[in-house]
């Protein structure tokens, strides 16, 4: 995994003028809670959050927080806010981890095996990724970068359900957890025909009973030619 590490420098004065004298010099407003301590106000250089929120693990990774150049303290990203008609960072929420005790976070899921799963391949389907990360519980030293789900195995009209994820160890799906109904049969991932390919076969088919149809009622026509003479 990769270690991430961000500098802050704590600040007293909170507030909307605060925050936008903040972004004028470059800096990202932001606060600290969790844990044993009491919440901090911070912040952050707009430049190195911003390259870090560039790269998917930062997302999903305990990054170590270093306050005014101190020795630091593991946290996670709860939050991003971001200016509602601009890409700009505008405020940030972190989460203090402590070793012993669990914490809940989404993490994405990687979808490996697609070049050699045979419903693509020689079956002429296509994957259907219906959820891209799920919401795990895990103590902080288990929190993994992402899932793999493995879909090479795959033929068409096949799935994989939330339940059939291969977990690492020390790590649980909260929807699992939590007994939700029906969460064991949460389709992750598909593999269905294409939807052009779909309606060419309905298209068909439909034909294929009009003609029944026509079929069935010229022989009710003969039939009840027959019964007058």
């Amino acid at each position: 995994m990769e270690a991430f590490e961000l500098n802050a420098e704590k600040r007293t004065t909170t507030g909307s003028a605060e925050g936008r004298r903040l972004r004028r010099q470059g800096r990202v407003p932001a606060i600290v809670y969790g844990g044993n301590d009491e919440p901090a106000m911070v912040s952050l250089e707009y430049n190195e959050l911003d390259h870090h929120l560039d790269n998917e693990a930062f997302y999903s990774h305990v990054i170590k927080l270093k306050i005014d150049g101190g020795k630091g303290q593991d946290v996670v990203l709860r939050d991003v806010q971001r200016h509602p008609a601009r890409p700009f960072i505008e405020h940030a929420d972190f989460m203090r981890v402590v070793a012993d005790e669990a914490l809940r976070m989404s993490v994405p899921l990687h979808f490996a095996g697609e070049e050699e799963c045979p419903g693509v391949k020689t079956e002429e389907g296509i994957i259907q990724r219906i959820i891209t990360e799920v919401e795990i519980e895990c103590l902080p030293r288990d929190l993994p970068e992402y899932i793999e789900v493995d879909v090479s195995e795959l033929h068409i009209n096949e799935s994989i359900h939330l339940s059939q994820l291969v977990l690492p160890q020390g790590v649980a799906i909260v929807e699992l957890l939590n007994a939700e109904e029906d969460a064991e049969e949460i389709t992750v991932v598909s593999v269905t025909l294409p939807r052009a390919a779909v309606e060419e076969d309905e298209e068909e088919t439909a034909e294929g009973e009009v003609a029944a149809e026509d079929e069935a009622s010229a022989e009710d026509d003969d039939t009840s030619g027959e019964e007058e003479e």
